[in-house]
């Protein structure tokens, strides 16, 4: 029985408040569990096993015998329980974002719509499970053959956040169950049930005892659970998506191992609006991109380039738009942003808009923290445009997480790519221009894994999705790609007699 829930929910039995380990429902070996807490109230509504690094072994292990079966599963038969995984989250979809709006602060709406995305990759890899081949050539030594197989890699662990926590699940778990693998997930403290849901439903779907396990854990316990898993000889494979900081310590830790890392980290996104461009499309696709989960994607727009032209013709028309935005709790229907998600993110946006008045910006909207004023109980600040914005300040530096958006004024193209460009991330870069030789220039110009050509979000299942420079390495999503990251090639030479 699901416990008191401060939301209605159509079926009770698919919210699980237990870690699943070997599929069983399991407390901590502490007994200790931590309290998750809805960022629009400020209030405690749930809580989960606070597991630590002695709970790790149990959890590889069970894993591990898994895979040994789990790897022999036929890919139609993998690719079968997929689409049965994905079916079971298409039926209990409204259940599941209401989960992720208590724990995100997201508006239903919006939690709706990460639902409806993530959707995309069970679908994609149910099919790419089928899709994986080997190849066979002749060499030039006389009366051999060269063949390739793959196969997957072995555990797996996913250690993700907390601002999409089905989508960035589904991205990786896909490839992971597609490609024969297990995975154990250690969700974020502030999301872990929306995660325990789907690994019930992946249980429904057929997927055997093992093949999908998540540990739950608080923040304070997080760096030793995480780095005991990474740490596991039994862990072949580890995909983290967070901050640079900390993916640079998972990189660390599991080079000790040589184990294989896919790393998907900080952003610092530039957006560059020429004179020639389409306004109004820019703006539109600027509002879906930075307001969403109030600024709270590693993909958002951290820095708005605008030509000097348009540049105050801009900035009125995204001024307009983002006024009417409707801040509140995630469960209110009338809601179009909703809260940050941890307390910490109001302190970084507070001290963003600081530093960028004290170095000339103009805030010409917003600006304020919500939280703790005008009944504002959760964590909310306010939309906030800052304009006159220069490279010395902070926001034009560090990841802003919050939703806060400043303007910088440019003349050239080459300005405009320099300055873009001045930044240790490459994840993705998008640009507005109606100029196609400009375009083509931009696409390979523009240090980024990812480019958004008139374009704001462009993520999608059948999109390979992966930053450069510090934004990490490897591949989620897209063909071939994505799961080739969940398997290893092996190499067989064959000498046959009488042949060539």
């Amino acid at each position: 029985m699901a416990p008191s829930l401060p939301f209605k929910i159509n079926d009770a039995s698919v919210f699980k408040d237990k870690a699943l380990v070997g599929g069983e429902w399991i407390e901590a070996k502490s007994g200790k569990r931590f309290d998750v807490i809805d960022p629009g109230s400020d209030k405690v509504w749930a809580s989960c096993p606070d597991m630590e690094a002695q709970d790790v072994d149990d959890a590889v292990k069970a894993s591990q015998k898994a895979f040994e079966s789990y790897r022999k599963v036929n890919p139609r038969v993998r690719a079968q329980r997929l689409l049965k995984w994905d079916a079971l989250i298409r039926e209990h979809r409204d259940d599941i974002a209401q989960i992720v709006t208590y724990e995100t602060g997201k508006p239903l709406a919006e939690s709706q719509g990460e639902l409806d995305y993530a959707l995309g990759f069970t679908f994609w890899f149910a099919g790419e499970a089928e899709r994986v081949q080997g190849t066979v050539q002749t060499p030039s030594a006389p009366n051999r053959r060269v063949f390739t197989v793959k196969q997957p890699i072995g555990v797996c662990v996913a250690l993700v956040p907390w601002n999409f926590p089905i989508a960035m699940i589904l991205r990786k778990a896909g490839a992971a169950l597609a490609a024969g693998c297990t995975m154990i997930v250690k969700p974020s403290p502030e999301t872990p049930l929306s995660v325990l849901t789907l690994a019930l439903l992946a249980q429904k779907a057929g997927f055997e005892p093992g093949v999908f396990s998540v540990m739950t854990t608080s923040l304070e316990n997080t760096p030793s659970l995480s780095e005991a898993l990474c740490r596991h000889p039994s862990v072949r494979k580890v995909t983290f998506t967070g901050s640079t900081r900390v993916g640079k310590l998972v990189a660390k830790i599991c080079a000790d191992g040589l184990k294989k890392v896919t790393l998907e980290l900080g952003g610092n996104c530039p957006f560059l609006i020429f004179d020639d461009a389409d306004l109004e499309a820019a703006a539109g696709q600027l509002m879906a991109l930075k307001w969403r989960h109030a600024g709270q994607a590693c993909i958002t727009a951290n820095r708005v380039y605008v030509q000097k032209g348009v540049y105050d013709k801009f900035a009125q028309i995204i001024k307009e738009k983002t006024a009417a935005l409707v801040v509140g709790h995630g469960s209110d229907k009338k809601t179009t942003m909703g809260p940050v998600t941890t307390p910490r993110s109001l302190d970084k946006a507070t001290s963003q808009v600081e530093d960028a008045k004290k170095n000339g910006g103009n805030v010409i909207l917003g600006g304020n923290k919500l939280h703790g004023s005008n009944g504002y109980s959760g964590y909310f600040f306010e939309p906030t445009i800052i304009t006159g914005a220069k490279k010395e300040m902070l926001i034009a530096n560090e990841e802003t997480f919050a939703p806060v958006l400043a303007l910088f004024q440019f003349d050239t193209e080459d300005e405009a790519v320099q300055r873009a460009n001045e930044t240790s991330m490459g994840l993705a870069s998008y640009f507005f221009t109606k100029n196609v030789d400009r375009t083509w220039r931009l696409l390979e110009n523009l240090e980024a894994g990812m480019i958004g050509m008139n374009t704001g979000n462009a993520s999608a299942a059948e999109s390979p999705f992966g930053g450069i420079k510090e934004s990490g390495y490897g591949k989620e999503s897209g063909k071939d790609v994505a799961i080739a990251e969940y398997m290893i090639t092996k190499t067989g030479t064959f000498t046959l007699d009488g042949q060539y």
